[in-house]
Formats: C-alpha cells, structure tokens, sequence
C-alpha cells in the first residue's frame, strides 16, 4: 500500500527537530512523506498546497495547547467533504486526548513513541480509511 503523508509544523515557536525526524523516519519506512517547513502556514494554505486525494494522512507537530488547530484542521477538511485522517504529535496532556479523539484526531503520538508504533499506527489507521 503506498502512504502518503503530508507532515506539517504548526507554529513558528522553531521546535521542529521532531517534525523533522518524524518526516525522516516515516520516509525511512516506505511511505510518501511531504514536509511543508515551521512556515507561517494556515490550515487552509496547507490544504491548498496538497489538493484533495494528493495524500491519504496528515500529521501535525503540536506544542503547548497548540494542539487545538489540529482539530481546526479536521473541521476544515470535514468542511470541503474529506474524510482524510489527521494525526498529532507532541505534549498533549492527558486530559485533552478524549476530547481530541471526539473532535476527529485519528491518533495523538508523544514524546517517545517509537518510530515501529508511529509507521503501525499510521499504516493501520490509512487501511482504515481506504
């Protein structure tokens, strides 16, 4: 099965060595990895970039409550008819996963989670949704 994913550092804070490494260990696993760059990005800009059925998962870097536009992001996928699943990667505290999970996120990867669990699950959750 060719995966495709589109990885995207949301925020300008410069932490992205884990999105990088992310990219280069989902790459590393066989699957198609488009890295958009800590750019100023907007949710619809990112969208825009990678048009409708060029991908088939998301993943998003997240820090600090920043998590919350990984749910802007489904919405907005919602919105234009996608059923494209989206990932977060990152501190997410415990207490906020429920509600990520209502919201639409397909998984949420912390720190630590081996580079087997995170291509896994990524490949599980795209059979899925295919």
């Amino acid at each position: 099965m060719n995966v495709r994913v589109l990885v995207a550092k949301v925020g300008l804070d410069g932490h992205d060595r884990g999105i990088k490494v992310v990219a280069r260990l989902l790459r590393d696993a066989g699957m198609e990895v488009v890295y958009t760059g800590p750019l100023p990005n907007t949710r619809n800009r990112r969208q825009r970039r990678h048009p409708r059925g060029r991908r088939r998962r998301r993943a998003l870097d997240v820090v600090r409550r920043a998590h919350d536009p990984g749910a802007l992001v489904v919405q907005a996928l919602r919105e234009r008819g996608s059923e494209i699943p989206v990932v977060l990667g990152g501190i997410v505290p415990p207490q906020d996963l429920d509600e990520l999970q209502e919201l639409g996120i397909a998984a949420v990867f912390g720190p630590g989670a081996s580079a087997e669990r995170l291509s896994a699950r990524i490949t599980g959750i795209v059979a899925l949704s295919s």
